[in-house]
C-alpha cells in the first residue's frame, strides 16, 4: 500500500508539471548600439518570450545572423539560457560586429547612404531553439529596425 501512496504522488507531480503550450514568442525589441571602437560596435537587443508552463527548459540561440543594410556581418552565439516557469522573460543578444565587415566593398554604398540618413538597417534572421524533456520547438526569427547613428 505504501509502494502505491508514493507511485501515485509521484505520478500526479509529474502530470501536473506537464509541458501544456509551448512558450510563446513576442518579438524583438530594444536593438541599439551598447558600444562602439575604431575596431569593433557592440549590438545588443532582447528577444522577449511568454512561458506559460509550470516547468521552465532551455532556449538555445546558436546561429541566429545580424544583417546591416542587408549584407551578412555577425552571427549571435550566445550561451543556452534557462527559461523561467509562468513568466514572461528576455533573452540578451549581444553581438560584436568588426568594423572592416560594415567597411567592405558590398557595403560600402549603403554604408554611406546610412551616415546620410543617420540611421541603419538591422536584421537579426535565424532560429531559436526550445528544449525540455525531449520536447523542442524552433522559433523563426526575421526582426528589422532602423536605429538612429549619432555621428
Amino acid at each position: 500500500m505504501k509502494k502505491l501512496i508514493i507511485l501515485s504522488t509521484i505520478f500526479l507531480t509529474l502530470l501536473s508539471c506537464a509541458v501544456r503550450e509551448q512558450p510563446e514568442f513576442l518579438g524583438v525589441e530594444n536593438i541599439k548600439i551598447s558600444e562602439r571602437t575604431s575596431q569593433y560596435i557592440t549590438l545588443n537587443a532582447d528577444a522577449l518570450f511568454k512561458n506559460p508552463n509550470d516547468i521552465g527548459g532551455k532556449l538555445i540561440t546558436k546561429g541566429l545572423d545580424i544583417y546591416v543594410n542587408d549584407n551578412n556581418v555577425a552571427t549571435v552565439n550566445a550561451a543556452t539560457f534557462k527559461v523561467p516557469a509562468k513568466k514572461e522573460f528576455a533573452i540578451p543578444l549581444t553581438s560584436t560586429i568588426p568594423v572592416d565587415s560594415l567597411l567592405s566593398d558590398r557595403n560600402l554604398t549603403s554604408l554611406l547612404g546610412s551616415f546620410l540618413n543617420k540611421s541603419i538597417k538591422v536584421q537579426y534572421k535565424g532560429d531559436i531553439k526550445y528544449k525540455v524533456f525531449g520536447f523542442s520547438k524552433t522559433y523563426n526569427i526575421d526582426k528589422t529596425e532602423n536605429i538612429k547613428i549619432k555621428l
